[in-house]
């Protein structure tokens, strides 16, 4: 079946339906990443968003649900040059195709990509649209692509209820997790060092978690722009004001900055994939890290009296990580869960595990 997919500055792609035939609107993002694509659609931070594979090949190796980060996906439409109708690998236990239609997200196939790619670069990130209709009115999909917004993400990717994982092996520590759209490999970092991990739903009041005798606090990655969550923003100064250990990535990042001071801005077309180098500023390394954000924190914003610019972007100088003044409390902007280069960032979870162990328990 014929589908077309329509950018807000006006180009159209057309190309072939893949899963599920529904009008989208959304926002159209690109990922560069090779491999990945089931955890890329199963990542809660592309809530609200239409994801355009840069590489041309994808769904070479099927679907399984031990590859999933989360219950379910949640990118609104999907984009690839070439999508493989049968996967190939001893771990398949299904199709891409299938899947994109069990869960009704809506892609396009035989597009170029690579023109898609450019555009979303030079010109930024925009909403973009893909419909399977025959005769549609360009002036009206229009109208629609341009009014759309992402907001309220954070409230339907969280857990609804908290949820306790415990961990794997002998128990040490026990961590409170701020779930904003957490993935499920970030808790499992922290079961694997001992910790038993308590999920708490985004708009937990930051009382519970101090009254519940956690060793420390993590603050988990999400969806959507930083500002539009400011009750959170407020609960989550109240732990920083603790002394509890406190360990923030991506979202979890840029709400703890918000939370003391520094601004956000939204990026021309964000970082989306699996290479991207970062600078460790205190060890002198860089690392190939794994990131999805669309949003920054400001640097001229961080005020050294608060913290330290621990990070940043090799490529072109971006905020990556901050430490802070107020002891043992830092975040970083890129995923150190993931694992996409020679040397992976997962030291910074023995670090935040050091910290609590160093800290003791602390009192309910």
């Amino acid at each position: 079946m014929k589908a077309t997919l329509i950018l807000a500055n006006g180009s159209v792609f057309e190309g072939r339906s893949i899963g599920s035939t529904a009008d989208r609107v959304c926002e159209m993002v690109f990922n560069t990443s090779m491999t990945g694509y089931q955890e890329i659609l199963t990542d809660p931070s592309y809530a609200g968003q239409g994801i355009v594979m840069s590489y041309p090949l994808i769904g070479n190796y099927g679907v399984n649900q031990e590859d999933n980060e989360s219950g379910r996906p949640w990118a609104e439409a999907f984009i690839v040059r070439h999508m493989a109708r049968r996967g190939s690998n001893f771990r398949r236990e299904g199709d891409l195709d299938a899947y994109l239609k069990q869960y009704n997200i809506t892609g396009i196939e035989g597009v170029d990509t690579r023109a898609l790619t450019r555009i979303l670069r030079s010109q930024g990130t925009m909403n973009g649209m893909i419909t399977c209709a025959e005769h549609f009115s360009a002036a009206d999909c229009l109208e629609k692509i341009r009014a759309y917004r992402v907001e309220g993400t954070v409230e339907r990717v969280t857990r609804r209820e908290p949820q306790v994982c415990p961990a794997l092996g002998a128990q040490k520590l026990r961590v409170a997790l701020m779930d904003y759209g957490v993935k499920d490999n970030m808790i499992r970092c922290l079961q694997r060092r001992g910790c038993q991990v308590t999920v708490f739903p985004a708009h937990t009041p930051a009382s519970t978690v101090l009254e519940g005798g956690f060793q420390g606090v993590m603050l988990s990655n999400g969806p959507g722009d930083p500002a539009d969550n400011e009750a959170i923003i407020q609960e989550v100064k109240v732990l920083y004001d603790s002394e509890l250990p406190l360990f923030a990535v991506c979202l979890g990042h840029q709400l703890l900055a918000l939370a003391t001071g520094a601004q956000t801005r939204k990026m021309r077309f964000g970082h989306r994939g699996g290479n991207h180098p970062v600078k460790d500023m205190e060890a002198g390394r860089a690392f190939i890290t794994s990131q999805n954000h669309g949003y920054v924190v400001t640097r001229d914003s961080v005020d050294p009296a608060v913290a330290a610019i621990s990070h940043v972007n090799v490529n072109e100088g971006s905020v990556e990580g901050l430490r802070y003044v107020r002891p043992n409390c830092f975040t970083v902007q890129f995923h150190p869960e993931a694992s996409p280069g020679p040397m992976d960032t997962e030291y910074l979870f023995d670090r935040f595990v050091a910290m609590m162990e160093k800290g003791g328990a602390r009192n309910a």
